[in-house]
C-alpha cells in the first residue's frame, strides 16, 4: 500500500436482494474483496470493508407482482438470507448495510438535488411506452418484442438476450407490455440525464493515461471501448412506484434510477456504519489520503469506472477509485450459472451441505478465480482440490509435525540445536514468503497468493519428508529437535499467512499452537515459537471429502436440468399462414466454409456459406453454443432469401435454421444425410 495513503475504503458489488448468493458472486467479488480487506487489517492498516443489499429496481417489483406481495417483503427476505450467508462463510464486513433503509433515500436524495441545484443534469420530455390498462409508464424490462437485429421474439427492451445487442424499448418490432400482454401506447414522459459526453476529456486524462498500467487489462480494455465509442446522456430517473422518489417538484411517480441510486449504497452504508460506530465517515470518503477500491464483476465495470466516477466528480467533494480489480464470470459444470433455471451452487445450501468447510470453498473459489477468463467449477475439482492440495499437503504436513513433536517432545516446542544447510535453506526460503505473497495481493493477484502460500506448505512437507525424523529418533535425537523446530516455524508462518485466505483454518491452527494475535510483520520469523512452547492436541485442519458427497451434488444439478426440462412445455403455435406464404420461403442446404467471431460481441459469429448458388456471410447468434473452428464444414439449412441486413457493420445475407431448447441453447437443424449444397428443403 503506498505511504501516501491513510486508510482504505473497500468496497464490494452491493447483492441484488430477488435471490441468495451463489458461488458466481463469491468467486466473483466477495472472496478477493474478503482476502485483501483481512490483509490489508493484518498490515495494522484502517481498512472499511463495505457490503449491503440492492434492493431497487424492475426485477424487485416483478417478482412481487409474481408472488403477489410487496416489494419490501421480496427485499427483506433476501436482504436477511444474503447477510446471515456471509456471516457464516466469514466475509468480514465491517457493515452490511441495505438500499431500502432510510439512510440510504436521504444520502441518495441529497446526492440528486445536489447535482440538480448545481446545473448537472439535463431535462428531456420524451415518449415512453404506456401501459394503459395499468396505468403506467413501462421500464424497459416490461416491454417484450421481436429483436430488430436478429429476430428474436422475446427481446426486452433493454437487450437481445439472443444476439446480445443493447437496444432501446422504441427499436422493438411489435412491442408488447409485459404487464398485461396488450400494446402499448407512447405518452410524453420527462426525465433527468446525466451528460457522460461532457465528462469524455477528462475520463480520457483519468483512466485512459492515469491507469493504463495498473488497472487490469479486462478493465482498462472494456473502459477503453466504451469511451471510444463516444459516451452518450444517461437518464438518472425513471417512472416506477419503487425506489428512492425523486426529491424535486414536478417528479411524482418517479424514482432514481437504480444504475445511479445503487453505487451510492456506498457511501449510505458507510454513514450507516459511522452511526453504529460513532467513527466519522467522511474520512472514509472526502480526503485524499484514503485508497478507494471497487471490487465488482465484470458486468458492472462500465458503472464503476465510468458512470459512478463521473457523478462523484460532478459532485465534486468524493474521491475516486484507485483501483476497479473486476473479476469476469465463474460457469458451473461447462454451464452458465443460472438463477433462473436454479443452476448455481447456492450458498446457503453449501453451508448447509458442508458445515465447517467454509474454507474449502473458499480455497477452491480462490485458487480457480475467474481473473483474467471465465472459468469453470466442477465437484470433481472441487474434491480433488480438498483431497489432493488442502489435506494432502497443507494438512498432512500441520498434521505429521504436530503429532511427532506431541510424541517425541510431549508437545513442547524442542530446541535448535546447529542448523544443517538443508535446515538453513528451509529457513530462508520460508522467510522470502510473506514479501512474494504481499507482492501478489496488492497487485490483486489473489489467485497468486494463494499459490504461493500452498507452496510454503509444500516446502515444509519437502522438508520433512527428506529429513526423515522418525528414522533418526534412537540415533540422533537433537537432529530431531533441529527437523522439528525448523518444521514448527513453518507451521507457525503458515498459522498467519493463511489467515486472510482461509480464516477458520488458520484460527484453528493458532488455537493447536497456542500463538494468536500475530500481524503480517511477523510472517517470516524463523522463532515464532519459542523453546519450551507448550502446543495444545493436535486435530485435523481438513477431512476427506467422499465420492457420495460429490455424487449427491451432481445428482441435484442433474435433478434440477431434468426439472427444467419436464416443467417447460413446448410453445403454442403460432398464427396461421397461408400456403403461398410458405411457398415464399427459400432454404437450403449449404456448407460452414468460414467461421469467425464478431468483434466486441459475446453471441455473434460471421460465418461464410456455400449454399451451391454462391458463397455469401451469413452473422448468427451461436458464438454462445459453438467455437468457431469447431463447425468448419459443418452442413447447415439457410434461408436464402431473406433480405440482407447489417449487423455489427457486416452485411447478412441470409439465416441458418437453429433449434432452441427452454433455456435458450440453440443447435443446428442439419440435413441427416450428405445432399449437396444447394439443395432445396420443401
Amino acid at each position: 500500500m503506498s505511504k501516501n495513503f491513510k486508510r482504505t475504503t473497500i468496497t464490494s458489488a452491493l447483492p441484488y436482494a430477488n435471490g441468495p448468493i451463489h458461488i458466481g458472486h463469491l468467486a466473483g467479488v466477495y472472496v478477493p474483496a474478503d482476502i485483501y480487506a483481512r490483509y490489508l487489517r493484518m498490515r495494522g492498516e484502517d481498512v472499511l470493508f463495505i457490503g449491503g443489499s440492492d434492493e431497487h429496481g424492475v426485477p424487485i417489483t416483478i417478482k412481487a407482482r409474481k408472488e403477489g406481495i410487496t416489494p419490501q417483503q421480496v427485499v427483506d427476505r433476501y436482504h436477511y438470507q444474503i447477510k446471515e450467508s456471509f456471516e457464516t462463510f466469514g466475509i468480514s464486513f465491517d457493515i452490511y448495510s441495505r438500499t431500502s433503509a432510510p439512510i440510504h433515500h436521504e444520502t441518495a436524495s441529497d446526492f440528486f438535488k445536489k447535482l440538480f441545484e448545481t446545473g448537472k443534469f439535463i431535462e428531456n420530455t420524451s415518449q415512453q411506452y404506456y401501459d394503459e390498462d395499468n396505468n403506467q409508464f413501462l421500464a424497459d424490462r416490461y416491454i417484450t418484442g421481436t429483436c430488430p437485429h436478429c429476430g428474436f421474439e422475446r427481446a426486452y427492451g433493454d437487450q437481445c438476450e439472443n444476439c446480445g445487442t443493447s437496444l432501446s424499448p422504441l427499436e422493438l418490432i411489435n412491442p408488447k407490455s409485459a404487464l398485461s400482454g396488450n400494446v402499448p401506447v407512447l405518452k410524453d414522459t420527462t426525465h433527468w440525464y446525466l451528460p457522460l459526453e461532457d465528462y469524455e476529456p477528462w475520463l480520457t486524462k483519468w483512466i485512459l493515461e492515469g491507469h493504463k498500467d495498473d488497472w487490469k487489462a479486462n478493465v482498462y480494455g472494456q473502459v477503453k471501448s466504451w469511451i471510444d465509442q463516444g459516451l452518450k446522456p444517461r437518464a438518472v430517473t425513471r417512472d416506477l412506484d419503487w425506489g428512492v422518489k425523486v426529491p424535486i417538484e414536478g417528479a411524482d411517480g418517479k424514482v432514481l434510477y437504480v444504475w445511479f441510486d445503487a453505487p451510492i449504497g456506498y457511501i449510505s452504508a458507510t454513514k450507516d456504519w459511522s452511526a453504529k460506530t460513532g467513527k466519522d465517515w467522511e474520512p472514509y470518503w472526502k480526503s485524499a489520503d484514503t485508497k478507494l477500491v471497487h471490487f465488482i464483476g465484470k458486468d458492472n465495470i462500465v458503472f464503476h469506472c465510468i458512470i459512478f466516477p463521473v457523478m462523484l466528480k460532478a459532485e465534486g467533494s468524493y474521491i475516486l477509485p484507485e483501483n476497479v480489480p473486476a473479476n469476469e464470470f465463474l460457469n458451473l459444470e461447462n454451464d452458465k450459472i443460472s438463477t433462473s433455471r436454479n443452476w448455481a451452487v447456492w450458498l446457503h445450501e453449501y453451508l448447509e451441505d458442508f458445515p465447517g468447510k467454509q474454507d474449502v470453498l473458499r480455497y477452491v473459489l480462490t485458487a480457480n478465480a475467474p481473473e483474467t477468463k471465465d472459468n469453470d467449477f466442477t465437484w470433481k475439482d472441487f474434491q480433488a482440490r480438498n483431497n489432493n492440495e488442502l489435506l494432502a499437503i497443507y494438512g498432512n504436513f500441520v498434521n505429521r509435525t504436530l503429532v511427532l513433536t506431541q510424541k517425541y517432545f510431549n508437545s513442547q516446542v524442542p530446541e535448535r540445536g546447529e542448523l544443517d544447510e538443508i535446515s538453513k535453506t528451509a529457513l530462508e526460503e520460508m522467510a522470502r514468503y510473506p514479501e512474494i505473497i504481499s507482492a501478489a495481493i496488492e497487485r490483486y493477484r489473489f489467485r497468486e497468493a494463494l499459490s504461493e502460500l500452498m507452496n510454503l506448505a509444500r516446502l515444509g512437507n519437502k522438508y520433512l519428508t527428506e529429513m526423515e525424523p522418525w528414522k533418526l529418533i534412537k540415533t540422533d535425537e537433537e537432529k530431531v529437535k533441529v527437523i522439528l523446530n525448523v518444521s514448527l516455524q513453518i507451521v507457525a508462518n503458515l498459522s498467519v499467512l493463511s489467515e486472510p485466505f482461509l480464516p477458520f483454518s488458520a484460527k484453528k491452527l493458532q488455537e493447536m499452537i497456542d500463538l494468536t494475535g500475530l500481524l503480517w510483520k511477523d510472517a517470516g520469523g524463523d522463532n515464532l515459537l519459542k523453546p519450551g512452547h507448550q502446543l495444545q492436541q493436535p486435530d485435523f485442519l481438513f477431512a476427506r471429502i467422499e465420492d457420495e458427497e460429490v455424487e449427491k451434488q451432481v445428482q441435484k444439478l442433474l435433478d434440477t436440468k431434468k426439472e427444467n426440462q419436464n416443467a417447460a412445455p413446448a410453445k403454442p403455435a403460432k398464427e396461421p399462414i397461408e400456403f403461398e406464404d410458405l411457398m415464399k420461403m427459400d432454404i437450403r442446404t449449404g456448407t460452414i466454409l468460414e467461421a469467425e467471431k464478431v468483434p466486441k460481441t459475446k453471441k455473434l459469429l460471421k460465418l461464410k456459406i456455400d449454399t451451391g448458388i454462391d458463397q455469401r456471410t451469413v452473422v448468427s447468434g451461436i458464438a454462445e453454443f459453438y467455437e468457431p473452428e469447431d463447425i468448419i464444414g459443418h452442413k447447415v439449412s439457410i434461408l436464402v432469401n431473406l433480405a440482407p441486413r447489417k449487423l455489427k457493420g457486416i452485411d447478412s445475407q441470409g439465416m441458418i435454421l437453429m433449434a432452441e431448447d427452454k433455456d435458450g441453447k440453440l443447435c443446428f437443424v442439419s440435413p441427416t444425410e450428405d445432399f449437396n449444397n444447394g439443395s432445396e428443403i420443401k
